[in-house]
């Protein structure tokens, strides 16, 4: 029998170790377990909402990044401006990290995982002449580090030595990166401040914080910075000396595998000296799997190697298991993908397409193609939306079984067979 988000939030709280990492695909309900854990730590005080929100636990989940929106104005010709909502969060958030002056080290880790030629800027102070909405004239205070611009050295000007920059807008992609930066350095500093004596502490804001909620802050990375990341956040973790607890959620198996086995090590402080002592031991973390039931209640299992699984091999029991229980949906296109996408690889071809049946004139089936892409492809939700029809369900099938015959995929046999 399943339980619900809440529950398992609370087993999560009830398990009291240091790390827990959790793998799941997308849909699964991971974004929302990061909410009901939130909840549940508000609701032990009810009456402080707000101050136990920042006090007691700092999370990022897909809704953080809804607090950064564009600002295009064509009309004016204006630079696209990044803006940074304002509530209470991001106002503690940005004044944390003005009044450290932490906008190098966001600038220095955005350019680490994202892109280093393009550089981040917070805005200054500065006043201007808008208009009300009752349409007259005041003037209006834009607020320090409440918007961002990003610049990149302008390649149609090489006269001189001087160096000219002009503004662009970031891909989706790089402004997810430049997000998770802002809480990476959030997260340098805190765990920084937790390792001294509180009365040497250059900021009592984190004395009470008791959990770190990070749940997949990977969707954009290529595979070398992903691994990058994946260890840095570990030795990150792995350092704290406070009494910090830390939950990770990820869809992406290569992060999974590489925190599940960072998370395998002993972490000695001052290595190799006579002040040498460990901070982080292998059975302080623990780490699962979660799923979603048929019945929309959900299961979280220890999760006993670093594979999630035979990982190719468990998409493919998944996409058959609802190809049986008439359940297909979207994102099992999205596990067949990635299947053929691994499966490629490993074989050498260029393209996965490669592996797709061939029609007669040696081309990929183009209605095989076109789903595969179309409804792999579709924008990032937190929950799954738009359902494929009965003609893209049987390409599906009939793929799938092109595959395992084809590509020999090895088969679980059935019990009592």
């Amino acid at each position: 029998m399943g339980s619900d988000l809440k529950q398992i939030a609370q087993q999560l709280i009830d398990a009291n170790k240091k790390v827990q990492l959790i793998y799941a695909f997308n849909g699964s309900g991971k974004t929302r377990l990061s909410k009901e854990f939130k909840e549940l730590i508000i609701s032990k005080n009810e009456d402080e909402e707000n101050e136990v929100t920042r006090n007691k636990i700092l999370y990022y989940n897909a809704f953080t990044e809804d607090l950064f929106y564009w600002d295009n104005d064509l009309e004016n010709d204006s630079e696209p401006k990044l803006r940074i909502q304002p509530n209470s969060f991001t106002d503690w958030l940005i004044g944390q990290l003005k009044e450290l002056g932490e906008d190098r080290n966001i600038i220095t880790n955005f350019q680490r995982y994202a892109n280093n030629k393009i550089t981040p800027s917070f805005n200054e102070e500065y006043k201007y002449i808008g208009k009300d909405y009752n349409e007259r004239e005041v003037e209006i205070t834009v607020p320090a580090f409440s918007e961002v611009t990003f610049k990149i050295v302008d390649s149609n000007n090489s006269e001189g030595i001087e160096v000219n920059y002009k503004t662009i807008k970031i891909s989706k992609g790089e402004e997810s990166n430049f997000i998770w930066s802002i809480i990476y350095t959030l997260l340098e500093q805190v765990i920084s401040t937790l390792s001294e004596l509180e009365a040497d502490r250059i900021s009592s804001e984190f004395n009470e914080l008791e959990y770190i909620f990070i749940d997949d802050p990977v969707t954009s990375l290529d595979e070398n910075h992903l691994i990058e990341l994946a260890s840095n956040l570990a030795y990150l973790i792995k350092s704290d000396t406070s009494n910090l607890k830390f939950i990770i959620t990820t869809h992406n198996p290569l992060f999974y595998n590489i925190l599940y086995n960072e998370f395998k090590n002993k972490y000695y402080k001052f290595k190799g000296t006579e002040n040498q002592k460990i901070t982080f031991k292998p059975n302080q973390s623990e780490k699962y799997r979660l799923s979603k039931n048929q019945d929309e209640t959900f299961q979280l299992n220890i999760q006993s190697d670093d594979s999630p699984f035979s990982y190719h091999l468990f998409l493919l029991s998944e996409i058959k298991d609802a190809i049986s229980n008439n359940q297909i949906k979207k994102y099992h296109f999205n596990f067949l993908r990635n299947i053929l996408e691994k499966t490629s690889t490993f074989l050498g071809y260029k393209n996965w397409e490669e592996l797709l049946e061939k029609i007669d004139d040696g081309n990929p089936h183009p209605f095989t193609n076109r789903i595969i892409n179309l409804l792999s492809h579709s924008k990032h939700s937190v929950e799954e939306v738009s359902e494929p029809d009965e003609n893209d369900n049987e390409e599906l099938i009939k793929l799938v079984d092109f595959m395992v015959t084809k590509y020999g995929f090895w088969q679980k046999k059935e019990e009592n067979a």
